[in-house]
């Protein structure tokens, strides 16, 4: 599963437009320690110039509890075009959700150890990523939220979990995007990244409450 994961490279965004984006969100400051339930930057299909903040733990537009997205916060690559929540946002509602690394933890014995995930480069890059909105009957208020889809691990982080999120090749996430992707299409897309191309290494601990928001997290 993924859940946890940073986006700490500003520049990269914002100076460097990794993304070809018009619209920011304001007031963007660097996550250390993102996790479930808060607003997290994505990309939608419907919007690929924006950037805009959405709610991590999909809450599918038929719910009647958003509670339901505690459980949603990832989608399995393998069963998301048969899975009710996913089935339609996989056709119609796709996201980009960009990230510079990622945590993941390693049983040893009795202990888990958090391990900071990267690509090799150092990049800002995106996970495959689902939307839905929903709406809450009471107050009317719209609610965007959103998944991050794994996959089965590559060789590196098989040693550490049996599963990863999906990371998009830069060459793919414009497909990713695209109105006229088809589902069997958006699906072929979704394989374990190269593990030649990654690292991982272990840090503190301090990364298991998210209220610890801070570089402190990554130290070794």
């Amino acid at each position: 599963m993924c859940g946890r994961y940073a986006l700490t490279d500003l520049k990269a965004l914002l100076k460097e437009n990794r993304f070809q984006l018009e619209i920011f969100p304001p007031n963007l400051s660097p996550r250390y320690n993102i996790a479930p339930s808060q607003p997290v930057p994505a990309i939608l299909n419907q919007a690929p110039r924006a950037l805009q903040l959405l709610r991590w733990g999909l809450i599918p537009s038929w719910a009647k509890d958003p509670a339901i997205g505690y459980r949603m916060i990832n989608a399995r690559a393998e069963t998301i075009a048969d899975k009710p929540a996913f089935r339609r946002p996989l056709q119609r509602q796709r996201c980009l959700i960009p990230a510079d690394g990622f945590f993941e933890w390693q049983r040893l014995g009795a202990r888990k150890v958090p391990h900071w995930i990267t690509l090799t480069s150092g990049e800002v890059f995106a996970f495959a990523g689902l939307w839905d909105s929903w709406t809450d009957p009471t107050t009317k208020t719209a609610v965007a939220s959103c998944t991050i889809i794994t996959t089965t691990p590559n060789e590196l982080l098989a040693s550490i979990h049996d599963r990863m999120p999906v990371i998009l090749p830069r060459e793919c996430e414009a497909m990713w995007l695209s109105e006229g992707l088809t589902p069997v299409q958006a699906c072929a897309l979704l394989k374990p990244y190269p593990a030649t191309q990654m690292s991982a290494s272990p840090v503190s601990t301090l990364v298991n409450s998210p209220t610890n928001d801070t570089p402190k997290v990554l130290t070794p």
